[in-house]
């Protein structure tokens, strides 16, 4: 898979994406990032990505023909036209299952947007679909590209040790993940479960998979009626 993140700040995404996990998958040729800076596509000798909003009011808006440039150049690279995601507070909320769809792709895109928001004409013309991270506001859509491109390369062949260290996990098969422990057994006079200790492989299943169900109807019981509705 590739994944393209056109953006004002290469340095910020490159930084968290060569390290850990990602970063040892890009190396190992896995999963191929790229991060494109916008502002090389401003037609002026300032390098302007942004102007005035029609219509008054606060802020800064990013001018459409840098982004479609940039776009551009990246589907000539590529030899083909990427899936466009923009980072958006209007778009639907990112989850796993999203994730879990994005992975039909070869190629992704991901816009991040700043400022007060993108010239809507270019979001019109090349965007297939928006995404938030959220019900909050952050600075620019940095960060929340960063967790679709870690959500998404992490499940590609390879990139883990095993398929089951993202198949077990939190959100994954609709649950939040069973407790973890590690060594050592009894840690400020706090037990490890005796079950987790018995060495029957079965019974240890079947404690996690409880668990797992505990821990989502006490935290999350949201999401014990959308696993429902998806097995109806």
């Amino acid at each position: 898979m590739r994944i393209d993140i056109l953006t004002l700040f290469p340095v910020m995404c490159e930084s968290v994406l060569g390290e850990s996990i990602i970063g040892r998958a890009r190396r190992e040729n896995l999963v191929e990032i790229n991060c494109h800076n916008i502002r090389d596509y401003a037609d002026d000798k300032h390098r302007r990505v942004d102007d005035y909003p029609f219509g008054g009011g606060q802020g800064m808006i990013m001018r459409a023909e840098p982004i479609a440039k940039c776009f551009e150049a990246v589907c000539a690279n590529a030899g083909s036209r990427p899936h466009l995601i923009v980072m958006s507070p209007k778009g639907a909320v990112f989850d796993q299952q999203k994730a879990k769809e994005l992975l039909q792709y070869e190629n992704l895109c991901i816009l991040c947007g700043h400022y007060e928001g993108i010239d809507q004409r270019v979001i019109d013309e090349i965007a297939d679909e928006e995404i938030s991270a959220g019900d909050f506001v952050l600075t620019g859509g940095e960060l929340p590209a960063l967790m679709i491109a870690d959500a998404v390369a992490r499940m590609l062949p390879g990139v883990l040790a095993a398929e089951q260290s993202f198949e077990q996990e939190s959100h994954f098969s609709g649950l939040l993940e069973h407790p973890q422990y590690t060594r050592p057994a009894v840690w400020r006079g706090k037990k490890v479960p005796d079950v987790l200790l018995s060495g029957n492989h079965s019974q240890v299943e079947k404690w996690q998979r409880e668990k797992a169900r505990e821990e989502t109807e006490r935290l999350r019981p949201d999401l014990v009626g959308k696993k429902s509705q998806k097995c109806q």
